[in-house]
């Protein structure tokens, strides 16, 4: 028997340690790496829909404006007949990590529009998905867009995907939403088969020398895994659906933690990026020895263990643990 074996999205996981969305599945040596140090499944990198809309735009122009005003330049346009888009770069690259890979193989869909979302989320399990995961990266920035009007755009999405894909799909939801718990039983209802806590929406910075935007790649620290944390251990036990952490993942502590508060997955991607897909042996060594000391002889054993619902303090998760720790600051010796 396997003492890490797990379920997520209704996908039989030999452990619950999952590469998240990164470069590493554009890779076959990485992925292969990925699976022989021992993971559970792997989601790929996101494909976006504005990707594909910028290409057309771009291969229109080419095909149809570099002869205005010279009408003979037509016949020396090139033939493109081996031209593939983003979508069949992503779809090849799909079905080359489902051969060569024996765990599941998650696609990561990051769309815009309703007929993107459907139109590509059906080419992805035509090509043999295991599961989607939607990476909904939307930031209301509009005064004039509620929050209830936001909640819907979600709900709208997983309504018309479950009745266009029969595959399983999770949402990457962002932590910013006023009611969470009840939003999650909305989108329960809808059809989702799981949430992945949190979207991390990567922040704009500032060069004061230059005057301008930097845009640069944070990686997570292990302080980060406190936000999912804290909310799967309220949303265990209210929901059925599949829960999975994503962000800050970084050693068998985090990973211990998350399942304990009721976590069926966790995504790790900083620490594979920093340290290489090896890191995953030593991830799930750590966790065994763990559950070893604790006497834990099964996942399901320990999953939410300390969730809300299971232990004597319930309100630790919500304003108490808040008060106490305010109440709970002491100043450094000297200050």
């Amino acid at each position: 028997m396997n003492p890490l074996a797990t379920q997520y999205l209704g996908l039989q996981l030999a452990n619950p340690l999952i590469a998240g969305a990164s470069p590493l599945s554009r890779n076959l040596d990485h992925a292969r790496r990925l699976e022989d140090a021992g993971i559970g499944a792997l989601v790929m990198h996101s494909l976006f829909e504005e990707e594909l809309i910028e290409e057309e735009e771009t291969w229109l122009r080419f095909r149809d404006q570099a002869a205005l005003g010279h009408a003979e330049a037509d016949g020396f346009l090139p033939d493109h007949p081996g031209y593939r888009n983003a979508l069949e770069r992503y779809v090849e690259q799909l079905q080359r990590l489902k051969t060569a890979l024996a765990v599941p193989v998650i696609a990561s869909l990051n769309g815009v529009s309703r007929s993107g979302w459907l139109h590509h989320a059906q080419a992805l399990e035509a090509a043999g998905a295991d599961a989607l995961e939607l990476n909904v990266y939307y930031l209301a920035a509009s005064p004039a867009e509620s929050g209830t009007e936001v909640e819907q755009r979600y709900l709208d999405l997983v309504a018309a995907l479950k009745s266009h894909v029969r595959i399983p799909f999770a949402v990457k939801l962002s932590p910013q939403f006023s009611a969470l718990p009840h939003f999650v039983r909305r989108i329960e209802g809808e059809g989702a088969g799981g949430l992945v806590l949190f979207n991390r929406f990567y922040q704009p910075d500032i060069d004061i020398d230059t005057l301008s935007l930097v845009h640069r790649p944070t990686l997570s620290h292990a302080g980060d895994a406190l936000l999912a944390l804290h909310w799967i251990a309220m949303l265990r036990g209210r929901t059925t659906i599949s829960l999975a952490a994503g962000g800050g993942v970084k050693s068998a502590a985090e990973l211990a933690k998350l399942l304990l508060v009721g976590a069926d997955a966790v995504q790790v991607v900083g620490a594979l990026l920093a340290h290489g897909p090896e890191r995953v042996a030593e991830i799930l060594a750590g966790l065994l020895g763990w559950m070893s000391v604790h006497e834990f002889e099964s996942i399901s054993q320990i999953r939410g263990s300390l969730s809300e619902a299971r232990i004597s303090d319930p309100g630790g998760y919500e304003r108490v643990h808040y008060r106490e720790v305010l109440d709970g600051w002491r100043a450094p010796q000297g200050v």
